[in-house]
């Protein structure tokens, strides 16, 4: 064999044993979810503050504690009545006195209404009498003046039985006032639900200042109440799934019920509501974190190792031939373990999974196909706004990948 060939077939030798071994992986279409993270509390959706209508009267009993399920109209506590229950007498009292009086004012018109009757009579008589000359002038003009009298007596006692009457319509506004009165000396629940709070104590005074008397969670609904970035407010949409890691609970299902209508200046950060399921042990102030899903789609993705960051690219090392290239390209949100690749990689072509950071470009490597199913190694959710921090911690060696990335180019 010439020395030549000999020299180049113990080249080659030597270049395979020197060639490293490394981990390769398929790029390939799968599931991508982009979520939002927040964070907040449980709240409920509607409260309802319990007032006594009453001020100053004594409570005298309290049938409801925090935790009781009540329902719309249940009596939760009662105030003195005493005092409303003689004001009520005196009130039915006054409206029998107006009663009364309407009845004379009705007996005093029947009254002028006899009395005009006669006096036109006679003055009619009168008239007669005085045109065939048996009756003076005098006697007429008298009789004329009692006729207008009792005219003016009817007109006076219709005028009093419309006073009679609206001091019987007053007295009987009193009486309902006072009924009223009496029924606002029992506390009840405006609508159904759950009681979260009990500020009022037997023998205090009732007063519509201050604290409320109950706190009702309207219909025992809670729901979370989440702050959110504002970077990631123009991806939200009503109805968005979400979910929320609630603390003694785990994972609760819900949806977006409300976007935030405004972001506050120094946090920069919106409170966004979302309507959970009312699973057992929500309770309002549990402190819950979790996210909002904005977006699924089918994307190509590599191990979430394969991507690396050199300044402002990232780069994956492609495994042609045995031969590393180094690439650039455009990554995307980050999913179980997975990158998505937006641009530079095509479906099939095999990527360095795992120490990339030690190739270079042009370095002939060993590949090692690694398991389609196990690239994913258990690997946590992470979110797409983490996914520039994610990408910059998957080399452990910053100089190693900013020497790949010089080479690639």
């Amino acid at each position: 064999m010439p020395a030549v060939a000999q020299d180049a077939e113990a080249e080659a030798q030597a270049q395979e044993v020197q060639a490293q071994a490394a981990t390769v992986s398929a790029a390939r279409m799968a599931p991508i979810e982009i979520r939002v993270p927040m964070s907040g509390s449980l709240v409920p959706r509607q409260e309802a503050l319990v007032y006594p209508q009453l001020s100053g009267y004594e409570i005298m009993e309290l049938l409801a504690e925090p935790g009781d399920q009540v329902s719309r109209g249940q009596v939760l506590a009662r105030l003195s009545d005493l005092t409303v229950r003689a004001q009520l007498a005196q009130a039915e009292a006054e409206a029998q006195r107006a009663g009364a009086a309407v009845g004379q004012a009705r007996s005093e018109i029947d009254r002028a209404e006899a009395a005009l009757v006669q006096a036109a009579a006679a003055l009619e008589r009168t008239r007669r009498l005085q045109r065939g000359g048996t009756a003076t002038q005098a006697a007429l003009d008298q009789v004329v003046a009692n006729e207008a009298a009792a005219r003016a007596a009817s007109a006076s006692a219709t005028d009093g039985l419309a006073v009679a009457e609206a001091a019987k319509a007053t007295a009987d506004a009193a009486v309902e006032i006072a009924r009223l009165n009496l029924a606002r000396t029992e506390i009840t629940a405006p609508v159904d639900g759950i009681v979260t709070d009990r500020n009022a104590q037997i023998g205090a005074v009732g007063s519509a200042a201050g604290e409320p008397m109950f706190t009702i969670v309207a219909g025992g609904e809670i729901e979370w109440s989440a702050e959110i970035i504002e970077t990631a407010l123009e991806r939200l949409a009503v109805d968005d799934p979400a979910v929320a890691s609630v603390a003694g609970l785990g994972e609760v299902q819900g949806v977006v019920r409300r976007l935030p209508a405004a972001v506050d200046p120094v946090t920069r950060l919106g409170e966004l509501r979302v309507s959970l399921e009312q699973v057992p042990g929500l309770r309002s102030g549990l402190f819950a974190s979790g996210w909002v899903v904005v977006d699924r789609h089918e994307g190509l993705s590599v191990p979430m190792a394969a991507v690396l960051s050199s300044g402002d690219v990232e780069v994956v090392q492609v495994a042609r031939d045995g031969i590393i290239e180094t690439r650039e390209v455009v990554a995307g949100a980050i999913w179980q373990g997975r990158r998505e690749i937006l641009s530079g990689l095509e479906e099939g072509e095999m990527v360095v999974s795992r120490a990339g950071a030690f190739f270079r470009d042009g370095d002939r490597v060993n590949a090692v196909v690694e398991d389609a199913e196990g690239d994913d190694d258990g690997a946590a959710v992470a979110d797409e706004a983490d996914a520039p921090q994610e990408s910059a911690d998957a080399g452990e060696d910053g100089g190693a990948m900013r020497a790949v990335a010089g080479a690639g180019r």
